[in-house]
């Protein structure tokens, strides 16, 4: 029987770098207590399955939106239907699959953080087990969509401590999901904002500090230093982080060699690149690679 761990149409994944892990994360208060290490969103995932003999060094949360699947966590087995969500502790033996005739559409994340033990805990407490279900509710996804689309603007301190405050009321959502009620908060645009959205929009090509300035009407001495009073970076090394995060997709869900992924990045060096790559992700693009088939 066919199986695959990723590779299906429309995914979306984010691994957060090993480094913005162990140096941004675990060492800030606002987030050293529960943070996202891995997230992601696979439609209608046929053939997906995945098997850890050894279980994994984060908790697990699966939400199924459409389809079915199976999942087993320490040898206990659970059927998932829409509305349906598994949560596997870390270190826990487990396997999870779509069904073959009705493929799943889940939404997934891995997390770590001193606090994250106690909520699986009373979630697992609350439902019994380690499968519940919970009523469907737009505002949940809206709140998934929000960590996903604030990682993917990069790993600023503000965007981290967004995403992961949000994080826990994402998983609060399933543990309390009778009390969950949000209510719709829409921030602003900022300059800063606005260039992320330039610096995302322009990945294929070779930015300068004064482009991306230039891009919100601002000189580039004033903007680097708003930019990094908000995010904490400077911005070509942000605009090389979503750059770097781009890269990691290509090398999960296409076969482009690394010139290939380099050229698209607007890098014309391949091994500036993999240096690049190196410094941030602290292993090479083809150990990467290597390491996401396994």
């Amino acid at each position: 029987m066919l199986r695959k761990k990723e590779g299906f149409a429309g995914q979306r994944s984010i691994v957060l770098p090993r480094k913005i892990l162990t140096g941004l994360c675990v060492n800030n208060p606002m987030t050293e207590w529960l943070y996202v290490t891995d997230i992601g969103y696979y439609p209608k995932a046929q053939y997906h399955f995945r098997q850890r003999a050894h279980g994994s060094d984060q908790h697990i949360l699966i939400y199924c939106m459409e389809g079915s699947g199976q999942a087993e966590v320490s040898k206990k087995k659970y059927e998932l239907h829409p509305g349906s969500f598994v949560i596997i502790p870390a270190g826990e033996q487990h396997c999870y699959s779509a069904s073959e005739d009705n493929s799943w559409t889940i939404y997934w994340v891995h997390f770590k953080g001193s606090a994250s033990q106690q909520l699986v805990a009373t979630l697992l407490q609350k439902i019994n087990n380690h499968h519940g279900s919970v009523e469907f509710q737009s505002r949940r996804i809206g709140l998934f969509e929000d960590i996903y689309a604030c990682l993917e603007r990069g790993y600023g301190n503000d965007n981290l401590c967004y995403a992961n405050i949000c994080l826990y009321h994402y998983i609060s959502s399933f543990i309390y999901h009778d009390k969950f009620d949000l209510s719709q908060n829409r921030s602003g645009e900022d300059p800063v904002e606005l260039s992320i959205n330039y610096m995302q929009q322009n990945l294929s090509n070779l930015l300068s500090l004064e482009d991306i300035a230039a891009s919100v009407n601002y000189s580039a001495s004033h903007y680097s230093a708003i930019f990094r009073k908000k995010t904490g970076f400077a911005p070509i090394e942000y605009f090389n982080h979503l750059k770097v995060q781009k890269a990691c997709q290509f090398l999960q869900y296409t076969e482009l060699r690394i010139k290939e992924i380099s050229d698209k990045l607007g890098i014309e060096d391949p091994y500036y690149f993999s240096r690049m790559f190196s410094k941030l992700m602290g292993v090479s693009p083809n150990q990467y690679r290597a390491k996401r088939n396994m």
